[in-house]
């Protein structure tokens, strides 16, 4: 039966458990401290979940930072994945680049939970529509996971394609598979696609310093179709609307924790959807994720206390728990008396969970070949007879020069 009232979906991408950027060991868990947070997300996600009642999770894929994650990473997961099963809420598990083995057959991180058959789990292997039942009603959920290129070079007649033929074939199958999975669409019941993968359009974050595996663009074309209300997608880790004010919404969830100072002003968090057939909506939640703050001080007008100018500057901020850093303009006279260890005790004074560090631009001075602060002020001559100066012309020589030097200034100031 459809469902009579919105069926609540929670989407969320991007974990990357084992993102060690900027972290130690915690001496408690043995665990990286920025891992920590990763996995905090992952906590916030689920009691999120289920103090909104949640009637499915949708995970759009890349779990783990590495496709062979620890055991204790994958315990992690496991605990609140099962949080959710036990509360009869399902998940579903794309598979997404960072949990794919390169070898095709080869089991992926999060595989396990399909072999264990975990009740209310769907791992997303492959292009599939799933029907599931929720406790507001049946909703089909499309499952199409990164592009894995091992799959086309398994046939035969394709082990002699470039990179460029191998990457428009493997475009062309997912589209094709996209197209399937909307012909099998029931349209009385609200349908959802999860894919993991680019998307054209789409504007980057910083999963490209962290990517593995070649990269794959899918068009938009072949997710705007009618057959879906939703398409939930994951791999890019700004959050975005590739489809706005059009049906249906194509939205990357983003990651759910800051990776490096290229996300220092993003947003991080999940999509909340209200699934219904033909009037689904949907809004960005956001989580406490780890804040970065850059610290930029230009003390080049401050004389002989370079070190007061970035002190100055880090009051202006509140950097409890955050990571920081400061990147600091000095002219070159200044850096013999900048104190970078101040700098370092002050931050960690206000708070900051990890200091990354001071990044120092040197300004070089230049100096007048002529001796002349402001060589713009004299006359041609006087910048003729300091050039002289300069070169330590001998004093007959130089008045020899400048007397002829000057009949060709008069001669050339007459004739203008």
């Amino acid at each position: 039966m459809p469902a009579t009232s919105p069926i609540r979906l929670l989407h969320f991408a991007d974990l990357h458990i084992g993102m060690e950027n900027f972290g130690q060991i915690d001496p408690d868990t043995g665990v990286n401290q920025r891992v920590l947070d990763f996995i905090q997300r992952l906590r916030d996600i689920v009691d999120m979940a289920l103090e909104r009642e949640a009637d499915l999770v949708i995970f759009a894929g890349d779990a783990f930072k590495t496709r062979d994650p620890n055991p204790t990473y994958q315990r992690e997961l496991a605990r609140q994945v099962m949080r959710l099963a036990r509360a009869g809420v399902p998940i579903v598990l794309l598979v997404g680049n960072h949990d794919i083995p390169i070898i095709a057959n080869r089991a992926s991180s999060v595989d396990i939970f399909r072999t264990l058959e975990v009740p209310n789990v769907i791992v997303g292997r492959k292009e599939e529509l799933h029907r599931i039942e929720t406790r507001r009603g049946v909703i089909q959920v499309g499952t199409a996971p990164w592009p894995q290129r091992a799959r086309l070079l398994q046939q035969e007649e394709n082990r002699n394609l470039n990179a460029e033929q191998l990457d428009r074939l493997l475009a062309d199958t997912v589209t094709d598979e996209l197209r399937r999975l909307s012909e099998q669409v029931d349209p009385a019941l609200p349908a959802v696609l999860a894919g993991h993968f680019t998307v054209s359009g789409a504007r980057f974050g910083s999963e490209r310093s962290v990517m593995i595996g070649q990269d794959v663009v899918i068009n938009l074309s072949a997710l705007n179709l009618p057959a879906w209300d939703y398409v939930a997608l994951g791999h890019i880790h700004k959050h975005q609307d590739l489809n706005p004010g059009n049906y249906p919404s194509v939205v990357y969830s983003g990651s759910l924790e800051r990776i490096d100072f290229g996300e220092e002003f993003e947003p991080k968090g999940f999509c909340w959807v209200n699934v219904a057939r033909g009037e689904t909506s949907w809004e960005f939640v956001t989580v406490p994720a780890r804040r970065f703050i850059t610290i930029d001080a230009d003390a080049t007008r401050d004389g002989d206390a370079p070190t007061e100018a970035v002190l100055r500057a880090i009051e202006r901020h509140d950097l409890q728990d955050a990571v920081v850093r400061a990147r600091v303009t000095l002219l070159q006279a200044q850096d013999a008396v900048f104190r970078p260890r101040d700098i370092e005790r002050v931050i960690r004074e206000r708070g900051a969970r990890f200091f990354v560090g001071i990044q120092k631009q040197i300004q070089r001075e230049m100096r007048s070949r002529i001796g002349v602060r402001n060589p713009e002020s004299l006359t041609p001559a006087q910048l003729l007879e300091r050039f002289f100066i300069s070169k330590a012309t001998p004093p007959d020589r130089m008045e020899a020069l400048m007397e002829l030097a000057g009949q060709i200034i008069g001669k050339n100031e007459s004739e203008r």
